[in-house]
């Protein structure tokens, strides 16, 4: 198992639509493993293969305090999701430090592969859900900045790319 770079916000790859997984094998395995490692030392609860240059259909998600249930969803797709919403707090590892407010549905049907190629369907509410929209979004190529305003998202954008300049320099 690696730790994997993540990519940070405005870089231009965590704009890419990542492709479906066309077979769920040891490759994806080590991906999904590396993922997940990744994800626990940024004391994140959800990381998308697109967040680590890697642009396919893969997330990994633990919302647990424990930190002892991994969920993986290979090929994720939402099947239903409830009209209702709430807008809530989200931050997100591209974008460290910053978080908003996004509106999101209450609760989602995800059909989606495990790390053994079986298929099923996972009924989510709370902060699962939102979780799960938010990595899927990064599957679509959209960052959770981009559902705010333009002058937030440009002030954001400025923040990052200052910090990333004095962490170079």
């Amino acid at each position: 198992m690696a730790l994997l770079p993540i990519l940070c916000f405005p870089d231009p790859r965590l704009h890419k639509v990542a492709k479906p997984v066309a077979a769920v094998d040891d490759r994806v395995r080590a991906l999904v493993a590396d993922m997940f490692e990744t994800m626990y030392d940024a004391k994140g609860i959800g990381l998308a293969a697109t967040q680590v240059d890697v642009h396919e259909r893969v997330v990994v998600i633990d919302v647990s305090e424990e930190r002892n249930q991994p969920l993986v969803l290979i090929n994720p797709e939402i099947v239903w999701a409830s009209p209702e919403t709430r807008v809530g707090e989200e931050g997100c590892l591209s974008v460290p430090g910053i978080y908003d407010g996004v509106e999101r549905s209450l609760a989602v049907h995800v059909r989606a592969q495990d790390a053994d190629g079986n298929s099923r369907v996972i009924e989510a509410e709370d902060l699962l859900a939102v979780c799960m929209q938010h990595e899927m979004d990064h599957l679509m190529g959209k960052v959770f900045v981009e559902y705010l305003s333009p002058l937030k998202r440009g002030r954001i954008k400025t923040k990052l790319l200052k910090q990333q300049k004095a962490a170079h320099a």
